[in-house]
C-alpha cells in the first residue's frame, strides 16, 4: 500500500460498472443501475428524517482541504452526525474528470455526506448536482465564504445580496433531483440588516431548500461574538430546520447555543480540527482518537501534508513548544509514525479498519 504522501490523488480501485447517458442537459450523469462490484453508490440517508428523528444534529463544517473522506470517518466515529465536503468549484467539477477525481473520493461508509458547491448560476449548481445524487446524501449552496476571491468571482457570500438569485439556484437544482430525500441547503451569512437576512431565507425556503445553515457573523466579522439574537430571529421565521454556525468548540455549546436560538443543531470547523473527538463529549483529543486518526489516513492513503496537519491539529494541547516544534517540522510519513510510537506508543494497526476510497465512476471524457 502506498503511504501518505506517495501521491496527491486517491487512486479508483473499485471495479463499478455504473453506466452512463446523456440526459437533456447534455451531460453524461450516472443512471441508477444494478452492478455488481463494491460500489460507490448506496442507500440514500434521509438527512429529513435526521432532523425528525434527532434533537440535535451535530456536524462538521466544509473545510477548505480539511473536511476530506479520511477526516470525515474519524468525525463520525465521535458523534458527528452528518460531514460535508470542501466547498468545491462548481464549473470545473462539470466540465473536468481531473477535477472531479481530485474534489470528490468517497467509500460506503461516508454518510450522510452533504457536498458543498460553489457556484454563481443555476445551471452549474443543477448540472453538479446532477452528477454527484449517486454518492451524496445532498448538495449545499456556499453562500457564506468572505474571502475576497470567491466574492470578486460572484462566489459565496456575494450571493446573499442575490436572493433572487438564490432562489433560482436552488428551484432549478430541486428540480433537477427526483428524490425527495437528497437534501439542497444552504450555507448563509448574516447581512448587516436582519430583515434583509430573513427575506434571503424566506425565498429560499420558498423555492424549496432543505435547510439552512446561518454562520452568525457579517462578511465583514472574522472573531467578533456570533450574533444568536438574529440566529433565533432567523429560526423563528422558518418553517424548515436551521443550523447555526460560529464558535461552538465543545459538547457544552451544542446545548447552549440550541438553547439560545432554537435551531435544530450546530456546525463547528475549527475546533472540530483541534478535537475531532468533541461532539463524544471530550474536552481535548484523546489518543485513541489520535490512534483512529493513523488508521484511518494510513487505510485511505491520505497525502502526507493533509496527514500531518490533522495531528498538529490533534496534538497541540500534549505538546511542550520544543516537542511542538520538532514534530512540526517533520517532512516524512515515517518520521511522524516514528515519532509517536517513541512518544505516544501509537503504532499504525492495519487491520483495524478495512476501507477502500473511490472516486466517482465519471465519464471518461470532459463535459463541455
Amino acid at each position: 500500500m502506498n503511504e501518505p504522501g506517495q501521491h496527491d490523488n486517491i487512486s479508483d480501485t473499485c471495479d463499478d460498472s455504473v453506466q452512463l447517458s446523456e440526459n437533456e442537459h447534455g451531460i453524461n450523469s450516472p443512471l441508477n443501475t444494478c452492478c455488481d462490484g463494491d460500489l460507490l453508490q448506496r442507500p440514500r440517508v434521509s438527512i429529513r428524517e435526521l432532523f425528525e428523528t434527532k434533537k440535535r444534529l451535530k456536524i462538521c463544517a466544509p473545510m477548505v482541504r480539511y473536511s476530506k473522506i479520511a477526516f470525515r470517518t474519524l468525525v463520525r466515529k465521535y458523534g458527528c452526525d452528518i460531514a460535508f465536503t470542501p466547498m468545491i468549484i462548481s464549473d470545473s467539477f462539470v466540465k473536468s474528470i481531473k477535477a472531479r477525481d481530485n474534489e470528490f473520493t468517497s467509500h460506503s461508509g461516508d454518510s450522510p455526506l452533504i457536498v458543498q458547491f460553489a457556484a454563481k448560476n443555476a445551471k452549474d449548481l443543477a448540472d453538479a448536482t446532477e452528477l454527484i445524487v449517486p454518492y451524496a446524501d445532498g448538495i449545499d449552496l456556499n453562500c457564506g465564504c468572505p474571502q475576497r476571491w470567491a466574492m470578486a468571482e460572484g462566489f459565496g457570500a456575494h450571493l446573499i445580496k442575490h436572493p433572487e438569485l438564490v432562489k433560482d439556484m436552488v428551484q432549478q437544482t430541486r428540480s433537477r433531483v427526483q428524490d425527495e430525500d437528497f437534501s439542497v441547503s444552504i450555507k448563509i451569512r448574516l447581512r448587516y440588516n436582519i430583515r434583509d437576512t430573513v427575506n434571503l431565507c424566506q425565498q429560499a425556503e420558498h423555492a424549496g431548500v432543505s435547510w439552512i445553515t446561518v454562520h452568525g457573523r457579517t462578511t465583514d466579522q472574522r472573531t467578533e461574538p456570533v450574533n444568536y439574537d438574529d440566529i433565533k430571529v432567523i429560526k423563528d421565521s422558518l418553517s424548515i430546520p436551521v443550523i447555526a454556525n460560529g464558535d461552538v468548540k465543545s459538547l457544552q455549546d451544542v446545548d447552549k447555543v440550541c438553547d439560545l436560538t432554537g435551531v435544530n443543531g450546530v456546525m463547528a470547523a475549527r475546533a472540530m480540527l483541534k478535537n475531532p473527538a468533541m461532539y463524544a463529549g471530550y474536552e481535548k483529543t484523546p489518543m485513541e482518537c489520535i490512534q483512529d486518526w493513523v488508521d484511518i489516513a494510513m487505510q485511505l492513503e491520505t497525502p502526507f501534508v493533509c496527514f500531518h496537519h490533522h495531528l498538529i491539529q490533534m496534538r497541540d494541547h500534549i505538546s511542550r513548544k520544543a516537542e511542538k516544534k520538532i514534530f512540526n517540522n517533520l517532512t516524512s510519513t515515517e518520521a511522524v509514525l516514528d515519532f509517536l510510537q517513541e512518544k505516544h506508543g501509537i503504532v499504525y494497526n492495519p487491520s483495524r479498519y478495512q476501507l477502500i476510497s473511490h472516486h466517482g465512476n465519471w465519464d471518461k471524457k470532459l463535459i463541455v
